[in-house]
């Protein structure tokens, strides 16, 4: 199974985003999204170091807590 992961964008360099979910830090590459207009405090979804779709606040939200349920769960 395969899941991308809601970061929010800290900072951006060319086509670097740095980035942070839960704590943890991430320098992402937004190569794979040059036509997407990004920007700090943005929300993407990260799958393999790429980002891959730029998501709203709320839908991050409700991964991490669907994520969190299967942390619980044992999934």
């Amino acid at each position: 199974m395969c899941l991308g992961i809601p970061m929010q964008i800290k900072s951006i360099d060319g086509f670097t985003a740095h980035c942070e979910a839960k704590g943890v830090k991430r320098d992402v590459s937004l190569f794979m999204m040059q036509e997407e207009e990004l920007g700090v405090d943005d929300y993407i979804v990260v799958h393999v170091g790429y980002a891959i779709q730029k998501i709203s606040e709320q839908e991050a939200q409700t991964a991490w807590e669907l994520y969190d349920q299967m942390l619980e769960a044992g999934v």
